[in-house]
């Protein structure tokens, strides 16, 4: 079945995101506590809905937990993430296994991503699992002549999927 962009949105009460796309937390585990490298306590985990549109980008950032994606519905997405060492990867999120796409993917703890509709697509509907839990306080947008100046190398991607 075949969903609109606003069904989505409507159905699942999905507000913008400031990386891009629309997004509703759905879960925050009950159990907080201490971890390494965190300035105070984070929830063990956190869960949100994230939808993409082809005419928008999840401009590249960087958090301090590991990040699960999982394709429900739409069209694949690409997350691009950039490694401490330089390697760009590509992961494919999407249903398509015979054409290298995966339905859950991880995006290690502080590397920079971004993610976008696969070329064609209209949409693309995940969620995104964050251990331990999402926040803000954790969250880096990045700024695109420091990012061009660290990876050199990804000129190009970086500019396409930064906004300042």
């Amino acid at each position: 079945m075949n969903r609109s962009v606003e069904y989505w949105v409507d159905r699942l009460a999905l507000e913008p995101h400031p990386e891009g796309g629309f997004f509703k937390e759905t879960y925050r585990s009950p159990i907080s506590t201490s971890f390494e490298g965190f300035s105070s306590d984070r929830n063990v985990s956190t869960g949100i809905y994230f939808l993409l549109t082809s005419e928008n980008f999840s401009a590249f950032h960087k958090i301090k937990s590991d990040e699960m994606w999982h394709f429900y519905a739409g069209d694949s997405l690409s997350i691009f993430t950039i490694h401490a060492d330089g390697r760009l990867e590509e992961i494919r999120l999407g249903l398509d296994l015979g054409n290298g796409e995966k339905p859950q993917a991880v995006v290690p703890a502080n590397c920079w991503f971004a993610s976008k509709v696969r070329e064609g697509g209209s949409y693309g509907l995940a969620g995104c699992t964050v251990a331990p839990g999402f926040d803000f306080e954790d969250f880096e947008m990045a700024e695109r002549e420091q990012l061009i100046k660290q990876f050199p190398q990804h000129n190009d991607l970086i500019a396409a999927l930064t906004r300042v």
